[in-house]
């Protein structure tokens, strides 16, 4: 749970995925990407970042005492700190705990987002994304950062996000894709495969 809650850890796996993906992928996996960058920058940076400072929700570690808090030691690149033992904590509560990190949830919020667009694309198999981005989403829970409510209202929230961006993009398609793309649009009516 601690690998998965860790952002840190994913990172250059996921900017190699996405850098593969749109130089050997086809049209409809570019606006896939396309699609995600747009969900991702409209979730996370509005949509999170504004709940944080709207709800200033404390996280559960420091408000609840005797938490158990899991994490990776320190090492960079992250991955090296797969061969070392994990760093528990036991939670403190503070006396005046920061606001505004709990809600919603990035991790989970993002990671729905990813996985309802995917599965919006590539319907057969897109569902697995759900896989991860769930168990993302639990592992926030299991290390103490946010409670339960957070994570399951930010799932709802990165879903319906994903909607509207895709809806957005395939209007955007629809009104312009013609004129700046004459090709590509009569090509491929969709950004979403038939």
């Amino acid at each position: 749970m601690a690998i998965a809650s860790n952002w840190d850890f994913w990172l250059i796996p996921a900017i190699t995925a996405g850098i593969l993906a749109a130089i050997f992928g086809g049209f409809h996996v570019r606006a896939l990407l396309v699609c995600v960058a747009l969900g991702l920058g409209l979730n996370d940076g509005l949509i999170v970042n504004q709940g944080k400072k709207w709800a200033e929700r404390p996280r559960p570690n420091s408000v609840e005492s005797g938490l158990r808090i899991p994490d990776l030691e320190k090492a960079s690149p992250r991955f090296l700190a797969l061969g070392k033992p994990l760093r528990i904590q036991e939670s403190r509560p503070k006396i005046f705990p920061q606001g505004g990190k709990s809600f919603p949830s990035g991790h989970a919020s993002n990671n729905f987002c990813i996985a309802t667009l995917v599965t919006v694309f590539y319907r057969r198999w897109g569902w697995l994304m759900f896989l991860p981005a769930t168990l993302i989403s639990l592992s926030r829970i299991y290390v103490a950062s946010h409670w339960p409510s957070d994570v399951l209202i930010s799932m709802l929230m990165g879903a319906a996000c994903a909607f509207f961006t895709l809806a957005a993009a395939e209007w955007a398609w629809q009104r312009w894709g013609q004129r700046v793309l004459p090709q590509l649009a009569t090509q491929y009516p969709s950004l979403i495969p038939r």
